[in-house]
């Protein structure tokens, strides 16, 4: 990746345990949603608990493009989102936004709905595997969308209302999913959805469709089903808060032999987390207002691990959590079912004194979908071992935080460059280190 500048770049001083209260806001994997959900409304509707992230940012620079009031609301934390008078946006304006984010391809069907075409441009998002968008146009165009392929992206027509359709998901991908439950809603029929993600911000989401006027009903074998109406309102919701960064400071927690208060964190959607954090040794406590993580002394437990969709254990908890298990005495078995290039972060965890194996073989489980594939998928860790600061380069969002994790551990001084991308789904990350006693500088201007 390129660096551009000091400002990207960030000296930790390592072997500090980090100790203190953080806070963590509303889901990265549910905010920008709902807020696209926005569109489908014939009014406005207020979203709390909203983090000051960079998804969010785009999601609101591509809502104002097309038309929609966007404002802070009475609280802090909270966003008003006007749809009354949604518009074509400029083509030049939108392709601006290309490659910052993955989140445009859900403004597909609620355009479709509203002014009846949507333009896509290329697409970005963090580089952990294949995450092949052309699925969403195959699921759009079975819902009646006619698609055509231009020099700087899709270009997408509804001639007439887009129809409900039966769609089974060959693997239960949460994009996937929230592409249809955006498209369904207003489309006319049932849309049955099978093999979706049950995510719990898939379920919020549709608890934010619900209060539009939806009419969504979830079986238990991961079957949806939609019954399209002929118009939504506004909502008014406060987001669930972000599982995976509180799981993200947890194992930074256990890393550093620290003791973190996460405020905001819930027991609820983070159950599967809490019982592997418990098998490695970390110790929790958990109240009305948070959880606490600390490392209570003594050697960590080596684990087998596996990978899942919920409500097994989440792949974005995986990264920050191999660096504690660095920490772990005997060998501990990661097998990565969810993103077949997920565990390319740890060749720099080597270079500062792991010791990480990676396999094509399916370890420790079941077999899964990449196991003939030629996929480095499966990673066996050995430890404890010492790490020693580093030059790191952040390769995606849960990579690099679990780079600043490894350096926050290490011996010494680590650079890690690159650290703007950790803005796209932790909220104030900076100011959190320092809260928690971080030693960390930019270059040229100290920071705590």
């Amino acid at each position: 990746m390129t660096v551009n500048g000091s400002d990207d770049v960030l000296l930790v001083h390592g072997g500090t345990p980090l100790s203190g209260e953080i806070r963590v806001r509303g889901a990265k994997n549910l905010v920008p949603k709902a807020m696209v959900a926005a569109l489908l409304g014939s009014g406005p509707s207020r979203l709390r608990n909203v983090p000051d992230i960079r998804d969010v940012r785009v999601v609101r620079g591509l809502l104002q493009l097309h038309g929609v009031t966007v404002r802070p609301g009475d609280e802090p934390g909270e966003l008003v989102m006007d749809p009354t008078n949604v518009e074509s946006a400029n083509v030049a304006d939108i392709d601006a936004h290309a490659g910052s984010s993955r989140i445009p391809i859900l403004f597909c069907g609620p355009l479709l709905h509203r002014i009846g075409h949507a333009f896509i441009p290329g697409l970005g998002g963090c580089d952990i595997g294949g995450r092949p968008i052309d699925f969403h146009f195959e699921v759009l165009r079975q819902f009646g969308a006619k698609i055509e392929k231009r020099e700087d992206g899709q270009y997408l027509e509804a001639p007439r209302r887009l129809r409900g359709t039966k769609i089974r998901l060959p693997y239960p991908s949460v994009g996937a999913t929230e592409q249809v439950l955006l498209t369904a809603v207003l489309a006319e029929g049932v849309t049955e959805l099978s093999n979706a993600a049950i995510e719990p911000e898939i379920e919020d989401l549709i608890c934010v469709l619900q209060k539009m006027g939806s009419i969504i009903a979830m079986d238990t074998d991961r079957t949806i089903r939609i019954t399209g109406v002929d118009s939504l309102g506004g909502y008014t919701h406060k987001a669930l808060p972000d599982r995976l960064e509180a799981a993200s400071w947890a194992s930074a927690a256990l890393a550093t032999e620290g003791d973190i208060y996460v405020r905001g964190a819930q027991q609820r959607s983070m159950m599967t987390f809490l019982n592997t954090y418990r098998k490695v040794g970390g110790a929790f406590e958990i109240d009305d207002e948070g959880i606490r993580f600390w490392h209570p002394g003594g050697q960590l437990k080596s684990i087998a691990l596996e990978t899942d969709v919920h409500p097994g254990f989440q792949t974005d908890w995986q990264q920050p959590l191999v660096v504690a298990l660095t920490q772990a005495t005997g060998l501990s078995i990661i097998h990565e079912t969810v993103y077949e290039s997920r565990l390319g972060f740890t060749s720099a965890l080597n270079q500062m004194g792991a010791h990480i194996q990676l396999y094509r073989e399916c370890l420790g489980g079941s077999n899964c979908r990449f196991g003939q594939r030629n996929f480095l998928h499966s990673a066996v860790v050995s430890g404890p071992t010492k790490l020693q600061g580093a030059d790191l380069v952040i390769p995606d969002l849960r990579g690099g935080f679990s780079y600043l994790i490894a350096a926050l551990a290490a011996q010494g001084t680590s650079r890690v460059h690159g650290i703007d991308l950790i803005n796209r789904g932790y909220e104030n990350f900076m100011e959190k280190l320092m809260e928690l006693g971080a030693k960390v500088e930019l270059p040229g201007k100290a920071l705590g």
